[in-house]
């Protein structure tokens, strides 16, 4: 189809200008020819390239992208407006958004920060995390395809080639092959193997290193052989590169580009809250690595990858749901060993149940704990003090496939404070003390557990205290009713 005009109509629409065209479609900018039908926002119009020499994957793609559209929700994806039938002229109007893709850093003279790249990295993970929720993969993650609004939230664009668990793959079942970009496709994906949100973890992972080396960790390979390469090949360390770099953002990138799915963080929730809390990151050879992985290492998967098939991954919602991230409020002040043994057992059950799942242990300090002019009760030292009680009290909880850590939180409204974490950093489960005021009492006084249980966005495990077998006899006829305080 050729290029339209500017003062074009198409059912209901002006066509203003082109701001884009493409291999696989021309987008415009468009408003309602009827101004009563205006949504408030500006639009943009996709219409897919349908010329001879074009593909069949370009209309395979717009009927995958427009039925996605219609379903998605949220701010990391343009709202949607109108379809276009595929039997006249295909189009698909979608809200138009101001900012800037994430080839603006890539193409800026100067390499951003450290924490800047920290920041764009979460927000995309956060993006992609909200978008596994709804069921669907993206699988077309790179540089062009991510927007950063002038907020920092990220927008995902083009889901021409994405998977939603609800719809028919037209694209496995049409095309019959690996598709994707070359530079930024998952190892699974080069299989054959659509559907594991893990694949777009794996694409954040060759952002990020492109973000802090300003190369392409596999290249841009051009054959189906050069692409089979990142099945059993590790790039060059970020840290070869860039000596600067430190080491838990190296061990961040190496985890996100693991050949082998299981090894990459089990959901983008987890990888943002590693790029939002760079002290907590636990680091291994993979951050400390300079030299690069050996030969055997590669010949091993190499061997491995020969007769290597996918399996098909479980729904991602349900992948998430199987890996979450659990937060324990730990109670500080006035509380009981009994309070403290109850919530250690209920996580460490809760834990056992979901392997890989993270823990996250929080406590609340109010203001004014601190102090600028008191050397013990300065800022750094009330916290390092209470971090270091968290560490104690979690250190039992300290198994293998789960990764802990602590954090002390300062607000002179405890429950807002817990809500706030645990929506910012997604999580699934929080545990934490039941309060043990009489009905009475609760008619009158909302409990920081009660305000937490209303307006938590997940599900919340409300722990009344136990003493251990060993402890019961005197101490439990003495055991008092009580809130537990943060």
């Amino acid at each position: 189809m050729k290029l339209l005009e500017p003062g074009a109509e198409l059912d209901g629409f002006t066509i203003e200008e082109c701001i884009h065209s493409g291999g696989m479609a021309h987008i415009y900018q468009v408003r309602y020819t009827d101004t009563r039908h205006n949504p408030g926002f500006p639009m943009a119009m996709k219409i897919p390239r349908m010329t001879a020499g074009d593909g069949a994957e370009n209309i395979v793609s717009f009927e995958v992208e427009s039925q996605i559209m219609q379903v998605l929700t949220g701010s990391f994806v343009p709202r949607f407006v109108a379809a276009g039938d595929l039997d006249r002229v295909p189009y698909l109007v979608i809200e138009y958004i101001e900012g800037k893709t994430l080839d603006h850093w890539l193409e800026s003279e100067q390499e951003p920060a450290v924490d800047e790249i920290a920041r764009l990295g979460a927000s995309l993970a956060q993006a992609c995390h909200a978008l596994h929720q709804q069921n669907a993969v993206h699988l077309d993650l790179k540089p062009a395809n991510v927007l950063f609004r002038e907020d920092g939230r990220a927008i995902l664009l083009d889901f021409g080639l994405s998977w939603h668990a609800h719809y028919p793959d037209l694209l496995a079942e049409q095309l019959r092959k690996a598709v994707g970009s070359p530079a930024w496709i998952a190892p699974e994906q080069i299989v054959g193997m659509r559907g594991d949100p893990r694949s777009d973890i794996f694409a954040i992972g060759v952002m990020l290193y492109q973000l802090c080396t300003r190369e392409l960790p596999f290249g841009e390979p051009q054959t189906a052989a050069g692409m089979r390469q990142r099945l059993w090949m590790d790039p060059p360390p970020p840290r070869k590169l860039r000596p600067e770099l430190p080491t838990w953002l190296q061990e961040v990138i190496l985890r996100c580009l693991e050949p082998e799915a299981d090894k990459r963080y089990p959901s983008a929730a987890h990888l943002a809250f590693d790029l939002t809390h760079p002290t907590q990151v636990h680091i291994t050879a993979r951050g400390t690595n300079v030299a690069g992985t050996k030969f055997s290492t590669h010949f091993k998967r190499w061997i491995k990858a020969a007769g290597m098939h996918y399996k098909p991954s479980p729904l991602p919602a349900q992948q998430i749901d199987e890996v979450p991230i659990v937060m324990v409020a730990v109670p500080h002040k006035d509380v009981t060993d009994a309070t403290l043994y109850s919530l250690r057992q209920a996580v460490a059950r809760s834990l056992g149940t979901r392997p890989g799942a993270r823990l996250a242990c929080v406590t609340v300090i109010s203001s004014g704990q601190t102090s600028s002019s008191d050397e013990s009760r300065s800022e750094t030292n009330v916290h390092r003090r209470y971090l270091t009680s968290l560490h104690q009290w979690a250190q039992p909880l300290d198994q293998p496939g789960h990764q802990i850590s602590c954090h002390v939180l300062e607000s002179g409204d405890p429950a807002q404070a817990l809500l706030d974490y645990a929506r910012g950093n997604h999580v699934s489960l929080i545990v934490m003390g039941a309060a043990t005021h009489g009905l009475m009492t609760q008619r009158f006084v909302a409990t920081v557990p009660i305000k937490v249980a209303m307006d938590a966005p997940c599900t919340v495990i409300l722990v009344k205290q136990s003493l251990p077998f060993e402890h019961l006899g005197a101490s439990s006829r003495k055991r008092a009713d009580a809130d537990v305080p943060f």
